[in-house]
């Protein structure tokens, strides 16, 4: 048995976990999905940054009571990347997730401006825009699209402080998988091949930036295997 922590991206919630928790769980392992970050929720004036991610995903590493592996999907890349030295953590699992140098933010690494599926705020936050299907193609194009548009209506809004701040980037003390997602329309695969490339171990699946709604039992048996 293997203890997961799993941490859902930007703009939306661990809802979104809910397949692939269910089938690891089914397996026999233990799950943890954090449900919610504190940068991304719909009250503009509550959102958190950074260091308010990371502390609540150290909590949940920290109680689990045993070393845990730490998947993080997307923005929470920036969070796996802050906990790289965490002596609870027994493997990172970045899918499809930033994974920055030292001094990097989540907007550097965009080359310094949002997507153009991303609109800024005049109250300090970003949101995908009204245009569904545009986001859809970019998100989860390989997912049914009456199930894709009910999801992409819960998205909300992140707050800029979550993708402005620097990372720390602490040198790692344990071993990493990257999941490169090979028709990933958010986060370039190229992009992604690069960051893999620093990975003791990598796994690719043929989806979109969602595979836990696209392919969950492909997901879940990659994230099966690793300990």
């Amino acid at each position: 048995m293997t203890s997961y922590v799993l941490v859902h991206g930007g703009f939306v919630g661990g809802w979104y976990w809910d397949d692939v928790a269910g089938l690891l769980e089914k397996a026999g392992h233990q799950v943890d999905v954090v449900e919610q970050l504190p940068s991304a929720g719909r009250d503009p004036a509550a959102l958190g940054g950074l260091a308010e991610d990371v502390a609540v995903v150290r909590r949940h590493v920290e109680s689990a009571g045993e070393p845990v592996v730490l998947v993080g999907h997307s923005y929470a890349g920036m969070l796996l990347t802050e906990l790289a030295d965490h002596p609870d953590v027994a493997h990172s699992v970045y899918l499809a997730a930033a994974w920055p140098a030292r001094g990097q933010s989540m907007v550097d690494l965009f080359g310094g401006e949002l997507p153009s599926w991303l609109v800024a705020e005049p109250d300090g936050t970003a949101r995908a825009v009204d245009d569904l299907e545009l986001v859809r193609q970019t998100l989860c194009a390989d997912v049914e699209k009456d199930r894709a548009e009910a999801e992409l209506r819960r998205m909300v809004s992140q707050s800029a402080a979550s993708v402005s701040t620097p990372s720390a980037a602490p040198d790692r003390t344990h071993p990493v998988t990257y999941i490169v997602c090979e028709n990933d329309q958010a986060l370039p695969p190229p992009v992604q091949e690069q960051w893999a490339a620093a990975a003791d171990h990598v796994e690719r699946l043929a989806s979109s930036h969602q595979p836990m709604a696209s392919m969950p039992d492909e997901l879940a048996a990659v994230l099966g295997r690793i300990r």
